[in-house]
């Protein structure tokens, strides 16, 4: 159909099967190569054995629903209703999709921060709505938004900003002072937020993630969205969640409900094992994923690659431009055969020349595996030679 084309193969997709083919070291795709806590995973066998196998209710079980309201309230101190302001959902893609779906009528403009998680460009699609790109802008070594841009792109159809801190691909965790501006923008245009925070925990250097929901008058116009994947090395669990005003919650399961009808009922209680006894795991997690960001990012720095501040989330931008390359895309295919490793070129999530010369960098694997990328990139001529 119109509106779905130009969405064919996923970028990741792309770039897993060059990885096969060349037995590269595959640092594209942000999935950890180790497992999420012990316990939470017997909780799931256990859920399992337990007969857990039939439709949950559709919410979601009221377990997660429940510890779900309870992580919101102990951590932001956000106090939501579980039977009525949280739905569970097939990890945040359903959640974004079916937000954005029940939302955003045909011809209504989303606002996107690029680079943007693709599966926002064609939730927007599938809705018959109409993107508009804001990008995060060089500041120093890192990526910035900045609300001016949001007012350049605001138009009398704006509807929607789909935001998205801790941000992936960049890194850029928002500060206190960007969300607040960001909040008093949507309130002077009456704008709904649709807030992507998966990596919510996943932050360093001592930075805190602030939910833009706890800023003064966000709470009514905020549908948060997270999932366990990455907070608990569970990727292919798929269990996610949208809170906020009932409102708005009930109208994204009156989609949901039509998509994928229930998530995984077993998955769902030990995502909720997970919420109320797995603090410590995930702390360690962080401090873990902050030490091989900082392993990577030395070696690519050590190869001549410009390497941008990373805060939070899996990933590293670099920049090949220091190495002569005009296109991270071009990069990023001859890496495999060069180098024997994978990346992402970030421009696959752009709309704008933004990121035409960036490219992502998983960190989210083990010491042993970033090691070997490392030396296999610094044994490799990454410099630009006239040719891919």
């Amino acid at each position: 159909m119109h509106r779905m084309q130009g969405f064919g193969t996923t970028v990741f997709a792309e770039m897993s099967a060059l990885a096969l083919r060349t037995g590269s070291v595959n640092l594209g795709q942000g999935f950890p190569d180790t497992d999420g806590p012990a316990a939470m995973v017997e909780e799931h066998v256990r859920g399992l054995r337990a007969g857990l196998n039939q439709y949950p209710p559709g919410p979601g079980l009221p377990v997660l629903r429940q510890a779900v309201a309870s992580h919101q309230q102990r951590h932001y101190g956000i106090t939501l209703d579980p039977d009525s302001q949280v739905l569970v959902t097939v990890g945040a893609t359903e959640a974004i999709a079916a937000s954005v779906l029940a939302l955003v009528e045909p011809g209504d403009e989303v606002l996107l921060v690029e680079p943007y998680y693709d599966s926002y460009a064609a939730s927007v699609a599938l809705a018959g709505g109409v993107r508009r790109a804001v990008p995060l802008r060089r500041d120093g070594a890192g990526l910035r938004l900045d609300v001016a841009d949001l007012r350049a792109a605001l138009t009398d159809r704006t509807r929607l900003l789909l935001l998205n801190t801790p941000h992936n691909p960049s890194g850029t965790v928002l500060t206190e002072t960007e969300l607040r501006d960001v909040a008093a923008f949507c309130i002077e245009h009456d704008l709904l937020v649709l807030s992507d925070e998966v990596y919510e925990h996943l932050v360093y250097d001592g930075l805190r993630h602030l939910p833009i929901a706890t800023l003064p008058g966000m709470a009514e116009r905020t549908l948060t969205i997270s999932s366990a994947a990455k907070t608990y090395s569970v990727t292919g669990w798929k269990t996610g969640w949208v809170t906020g005003p009932a409102e708005l919650v009930r109208a994204v399961q009156t989609v949901k409900q039509f998509l994928t009808f229930v998530a995984h009922g077993a998955a769902q209680s030990a995502v909720a094992h997970a919420l109320e006894h797995e603090q410590a795991w995930v702390t360690a997690l962080a401090a873990s994923l902050g030490e091989r960001r900082t392993l990577l990012a030395d070696g690519l720095r050590a190869c001549g690659l410009e390497v941008l501040r990373s805060d939070a989330t899996y990933f590293l931008q670099a920049d090949v431009a220091s190495l002569g390359w005009r296109s991270g895309t071009d990069f990023a295919r001859a890496l495999p055969e060069r180098a024997g490793v994978v990346c992402i070129p970030t421009e696959a999530f752009c709309d704008s020349d933004v990121g035409a010369t960036l490219v992502r960098f998983a960190f989210c694997k083990q010491d042993s595996v970033l090691v070997e990328a490392v030396d296999r990139l610094a044994a490799a001529d990454l410099a630009w030679s006239g040719s891919a």
